[in-house]
């Protein structure tokens, strides 16, 4: 907006005259949105002493109103003047809130009545502006980031101690349930998103521990690299039925299970069941991570590290057919001391080096494959 400094008015005002008279543009379905706007910098002068932000912020408050005058001028037309194609009349004002830095922050909003004594007429700024869609956003972005409900305060812009005194819903349970209501909805949307314009290359299927809950979940990996969360159930991946629910759904949310597709999994039998049970030609890597757990968790400690660490150094064989000759080799080095760790390494040992049999490079390995 075209802004300049008027020397003649005692104190410092920058003005941005404006029709009253002339008909709003707009940006958005019933917003109205004035050609110019006079913002009176005398009432925010204090914030300049408090950084630029919070002189932003007393600027951008008197814009709103002005915002708000101009939706009422559009429905009830020019303030002291009938106008027959009003659609509203003004009913005074009242106090509402709205959003500003993760706050809320108390105003006075104008109130419309609907000509021939209809009902209240909804203010298409103070709308916009009260939404608390993007207090939720901010709650969950600052919290996924690792800043506790607790200290959600201290993460928040400042914006000048006069709307920090009057600013309201940054206490620790506003900010939980905005967090918890946010993450419903998010959650609900995965849940919902169709998948038929994936193309997808890898799948990856585990267990995931959230607090007392396990749930199993699907992460695909574009053809670009890019991965995508595709949906989760709570459950165990012991239980077939649990993992064959969730890729069934997939299925059904348009997720192409006719194409060979490279899926990653810890080795459990009911991930291997269910997959083989949906998609038609599952590419099956086991994780060689937990393969190496499964035979350490059998053998005492010092053994453990060194079994561990030839295993490591199969794994990164130039080639599939040498990985298994030494992993075999390892296997007999075993079966007579330690039996048990023995039938661990063999059990699924050619699908632990199912990347190496396709050629995956090693800067790619850590993307497709499930041993990071």
């Amino acid at each position: 907006m075209g802004i300049r400094q008027d020397t003649t008015k005692k104190g410092t005002t920058v003005t941005n005259k404006y029709q009253k008279n002339t008909r709003k543009t707009s940006t958005r379905p019933g917003l109205a949105v004035p050609d110019a706007v006079t913002i009176a910098m005398g009432e925010i002068a204090d914030d300049m002493r408090e950084g630029l932000l919070a002189l932003a912020v007393g600027a951008g408050l008197q814009v709103m109103g002005s915002l708000m005058e101009a939706d009422v001028a559009a429905a009830c037309g020019p303030r002291g003047k009938h106008d027959p194609e009003r659609t509203a009349v003004r009913h005074g004002s009242e106090r509402g809130s709205v959003t500003l830095g993760g706050r809320r922050v108390g105003v006075d909003r104008p109130r419309m009545r609907a000509t021939g004594g209809g009902g209240e007429v909804p203010v298409p700024a103070y709308e916009l502006f009260s939404s608390s869609e993007i207090l939720g956003r901010m709650a969950m972005g600052k919290m996924l980031g690792g800043l506790s409900s607790r200290r959600y305060r201290v993460g928040l812009e400042p914006v000048g101690e006069k709307v920090e005194r009057a600013a309201s819903a940054t206490s620790k349970s506003a900010v939980s349930r905005r967090f918890v209501a946010m993450t419903e909805t998010a959650l609900a949307e995965l849940l919902a998103a169709p998948l038929g314009q994936l193309d997808l290359v890898a799948l990856m299927i585990d267990g995931v521990h959230f607090g007392q809950h396990l749930c199993v979940v699907a992460l695909g990996i574009g053809i670009d690299g890019t991965k995508h969360p595709l949906g989760l159930v709570e459950g165990s991946t012991e239980n077939t039925t649990v993992v064959t629910d969730l890729l069934t759904d997939l299925r059904e949310r348009g997720l192409d299970t006719t194409r060979p597709i490279l899926v990653g999994i810890d080795g459990g039998k009911a991930l291997h069941a269910g997959i083989v049970a949906v998609f038609d030609h599952p590419v099956i890597q086991r994780c060689q991570a937990h393969k190496c757990r499964n035979v350490a968790d059998k053998l005492p400690d010092d053994l453990a590290k060194t079994v561990t660490k030839k295993m490591r150094a199969a794994y990164h064989a130039p080639t599939a057919i040498i990985a298994e000759a030494q992993l075999e080799a390892l296997a007999r080095e075993l079966e007579h001391t330690h039996p048990g760790a023995a039938g661990s390494l063999r059990e699924g040992l050619a699908e632990t080096l199912t990347v190496l049999r396709l050629g995956v490079p090693p800067t790619l390995m850590g993307v497709t494959g499930p041993t990071a």
